[in-house]
Formats: structure tokens, C-alpha cells, sequence
């Protein structure tokens, strides 16, 4: 079964430290300042933080899904049409992406507990 926005606010909401920022045309995400993900309504993509690896080898599988968004400061973002992942796989990729911009104690206080 194929996501939602709403899946996707869902399993953000689940993360501690976030906070979410209305920027009129999108929706930016950040940990304690750091930001790991972005929210476009009227194309229903969400971008998401990831490693270099990562966000080459998701593009490369599945270009119908996935796209470079951008590499900057060591990391590749990558954009998700939502609609063409489950919710368990959006799940780990959030997780991945907060996990890649949370402070050593969210991390700690977190653990390896993927958002539902």
C-alpha cells in the first residue's frame, strides 16, 4: 500500500526534537535546528537527508521513485514521491535522515526505534 503526506507527518510527529516550519510553498523539518527533511504538498514528495551511498543507490534502483535532490556538505538528499513507497520503507528513511542530523542524546534517548 502506497503513502501518504499524512503517513509521512505521522512518523515525523514520532521523533523527538523536531520541529516543523511552514515556509508558504513547503514544509522544512529540523532536529534541534538541524534540518533532515522537506515537505512539498502540490507534488506530494517529501526530500530527505541521506549518505552519498545511499541516495545514489536509491535513484539508481528506483528512478520512478527517487531523484537527487541535491549534495551538500557531505550528504545527498533525495527526493520521495510518496506514493510509490510503503510506509515501513518511508519510515526508515525519515528515521535515516533524523538520525543523520540529531544530537548525540536524541540519539542516545532514541535508540534504534524506527517511528510506526
Amino acid at each position: 500500500m502506497s503513502c501518504s503526506l499524512d503517513d509521512f507527518r505521522s512518523l515525523v510527529a514520532q521523533l523527538p526534537g523536531v520541529a516543523a516550519h511552514d515556509r508558504d510553498r513547503y514544509w522544512r523539518y529540523d532536529v534541534c535546528g538541524a534540518t533532515f527533511a522537506y515537505l512539498w504538498e502540490p507534488t506530494r514528495t517529501v526530500g530527505l537527508k541521506q549518505t552519498i551511498l545511499e541516495q545514489l543507490s536509491l535513484v539508481a534502483e528506483r528512478p520512478e521513485v527517487f531523484e537527487v535532490q541535491l549534495t551538500s556538505r557531505g550528504f545527498g538528499w533525495v527526493v520521495v514521491r510518496v506514493e510509490g513507497v510503503e510506509r515501513d520503507e518511508l519510515a526508515e528513511l525519515t528515521f535515516e535522515a533524523w538520525r543523520l542530523s540529531a544530537p548525540d542524546d536524541l540519539l542516545a534517548e532514541r535508540g534504534e526505534v524506527l517511528p510506526g
